[in-house]
């Protein structure tokens, strides 16, 4: 097995564990989910999307690199790999959307097995986000994040009485699309790859940028 591939097995492997046994997070805030077997259905969200941390397998999948959306004050989400033919899945495996962000050192992983990162959840912020075209360079990116794009069936900004769930909190949303043809939708963040600050659903991470133009 190549080096990186088994980084990424003992990362999962270790992540998935601590996920599974996990009750509630230590500081748990209002918002967390009060459902133990949220965290068994996160755990498979790191199992379906551990391949993906080879950006060019999630392209082999139907993924289609699009934007980089970055905030001027919250941070950003990085690097978006859409595939359309997951908008409405609800599958904690199947992810919409993959993020990702540049990396300088392949040996990130071998700080994954520190699953803290469950804890300090927080709340989903609404800010609209500022995007960038896709760059080059998929082989040096690594997987941060998954997103869950449901589309609003009305295609109205003003009612919202669609708004899907998942692992226990409601979609962001309804939102305008961030780049042609996209759809107004509802959209979740689940930081599992890479520690979030602002919390683990947040939709901006202070520490995801996006390349200057």
């Amino acid at each position: 097995m190549p080096r990186r591939q088994l980084k990424v097995a003992v990362a999962l492997a270790t992540a998935a564990a601590s996920l599974s046994l996990a009750v509630a997070p230590a500081h748990s805030a209002p918002v967390d989910p009060a459902d133990p077997t949220v965290w068994t259905e996160l755990a498979k969200t790191l199992e379906g999307t551990a391949k993906y941390q080879y950006a060019p397998s999630a392209v082999t999948d139907g993924y289609k690199p699009a934007f980089c959306a970055t905030h001027p004050t919250l941070g950003g989400m990085g690097f978006h790999y859409i595939n359309e033919k997951l908008y409405g899945s609800l599958d904690p495996a199947k992810p919409a959307a993959l993020l990702y962000e540049d990396r300088a050192n392949e040996d990130w992983m071998d700080e994954a097995s520190d699953a803290s990162w469950v804890d300090d959840l927080d709340a989903p912020d609404m800010s609209v986000p500022a995007v960038g075209a896709p760059s080059s360079g998929a082989d040096s990116r690594r997987l941060v994040a998954a997103e869950w794009i449901v589309v609003d069936k009305d295609q109205n900004l003003a009612t919202d009485d669609d708004r899907p769930s998942l692992f226990g909190l409601p979609f962001d949303g309804p939102m305008l699309g961030h780049e042609p043809g996209m759809p107004i939708h509802y959209d979740l963040h689940v930081w599992l790859w890479k520690k979030n600050p602002s919390g683990m659903f947040a939709r901006w991470n202070p520490t995801v940028t996006c390349p200057t133009p």
